[in-house]
């Protein structure tokens, strides 16, 4: 039996109300509410029970083949910099550079740099000390000083790998991770600039805090050289964008440069950065590290369960024929990259997740591509990009973030949607503007 493409939408629109629901209200971890979804929207279109089943385990298990080394290692880089203090080396540095009149931007450079490897929850606790020392030693107003930190962590969050969002949709849509880390932090760098142009607005005029009984934070021994703490987040950074600018052509290279671009992929990359992460400490006791290696694996696990099911749920849309249905019946080619943009700003907002916004849109997106004239490989780029902005908006109350940044700041809820949310919305539209450049120069 043909399902009509109101049949199809109405199901969609069912499966997707469902994983707002349990996740926002009902607080259900997502990995629960995506299978329900894929179990409403594959038994809605009539396949058996077995056949959904079937279609859920190809799904999880291909998303997860092409990301689950990557995501494990990316966490494990980013729990490594923590422990031995090197995301604190590297703020310090930067703020002692950049001086206390312009304290503001060296936090939300800091957020960028840390950013890269780490997720801006676990970024913005480890920094939050950092962060109210220096707003009392420059008199700074502590929302500023928090919401310029919290946006420059947040700007790399949505929309450069290894973090999980971007991964994902990356390797659902099939877009070289190389040029993505590159252009992504291409469109990332001005939103970064916007959401701390707004801190510094908005925060002189929101209630503030004074900052008190701060222990400065970066004064302890034992902490790696500045060239230590910076080299496990830039080398491999560098590595895979080596790999990227040189596979970009069909010459097949032999010698020391295939060795480089074997180094390039993202995996082995990665693996480098978290051996030179474990030299930032001069020595390792096993139970130490065996702990901190077991916390990396349990913390990667959870965010590996969501993101394949995540492609299941987008394997289930495949089966549904999704694509095709809308394909006939909409104008999607004069939508092009707003229409992803658009899409997964809707799941954000309602359902406060990034990264689950990201990679339902992706699944969602992914058969659409020939119709919204987007299946190049610029053109895929430029869609995963613009879902990346939208998974910046709007953050507030239904997202984790919004509270780990109210928690640690002591701001107030008022405050926090006034200068922070209002911040992200700002942010998500500078990055649209940003991809919608980039869509006229590549």
């Amino acid at each position: 039996m043909t399902n009509s493409l109101a049949f199809v939408l109405a199901l969609l629109v069912a499966g997707i109300a469902l994983i707002v629901i349990l996740t926002a209200k009902y607080k259900v971890p997502a990995f629960f509410a995506l299978f329900l979804a894929c179990l409403v929207v594959g038994l809605g279109i009539q396949l058996p029970l077995v056949g959904v089943i079937s279609v859920i385990k190809d799904g999880f298990g291909n998303i997860l083949k092409s990301l689950g080394l990557i995501i494990v290692l990316g966490t494990t880089l980013g729990l490594l910099l923590e422990y031995t203090g090197s995301t604190t080396v590297m703020a310090s540095v930067l703020v002692k550079k950049l001086g206390n009149r312009f304290a503001p931007l060296a936090m939300s450079i800091t957020g960028f740099i840390v950013g890269l490897p780490i997720f801006c929850d676990s970024g913005f606790i480890v920094l939050s000390g950092l962060n109210l020392s220096m707003a009392k030693r420059t008199g700074s107003s502590v929302t500023t000083m928090s919401v310029s930190l919290a946006t420059g962590l947040y700007a790399v969050h949505c929309l450069v790998p290894p973090h999980p969002g971007s991964s994902a949709a990356a390797a659902t849509i099939g877009v070289d991770f190389g040029k993505l880390i590159l252009t992504g932090i291409v469109v990332a760098i001005p939103a970064m600039l916007v959401g701390n142009l707004w801190a510094r607005y908005a925060g002189k005029k929101a209630p503030d805090r004074v900052a008190e009984n701060i222990i400065a934070v970066g004064q302890t021994s034992n902490r790696p050289p500045v060239a230590g703490a910076c080299m496990p987040v830039f080398i491999p950074i560098i590595l895979i964008g080596i790999r990227s600018f040189l596979t970009t052509g069909t010459v097949a290279y032999k010698g020391w440069l295939s060795i480089l671009i074997s180094l390039g992929d993202p995996v082995i990359a990665l693996f480098i950065g978290v051996l030179l992460a474990f030299s930032c400490k001069r020595s390792w006791k096993r139970n130490e590290l065996s702990k901190i290696l077991q916390e990396a694996v349990e913390k990667a696990g959870g965010i590996l369960v969501i993101i394949g099911m995540g492609g299941a749920f987008g394997a289930i849309l495949t089966a549904a024929k999704i694509g095709e249905h809308l394909s006939q019946s909409l104008a999607l080619g004069s939508m092009g990259i707003f229409f992803p943009f658009l899409l997964t700003s809707v799941l954000k907002t309602a359902q406060g997740s990034s990264t689950v916004a990201i990679i339902t849109a992706a699944s969602l997106v992914l058969p659409l591509l020939p119709a919204l004239g987007l299946n190049t490989g610029t053109g895929k780029l430029l869609c995963v990009l613009a879902m990346g902005g939208g998974s910046m908006m709007i953050s507030h109350a239904n997202d984790a973030y919004f509270w780990v940044i109210a928690k640690f700041s002591g701001l107030e809820m008022k405050t926090m949607l006034k200068v922070y949310s209002t911040a992200t919305l700002l942010m998500g539209l500078t990055a649209l503007t940003m991809v919608y450049i980039l869509s006229k120069l590549l």
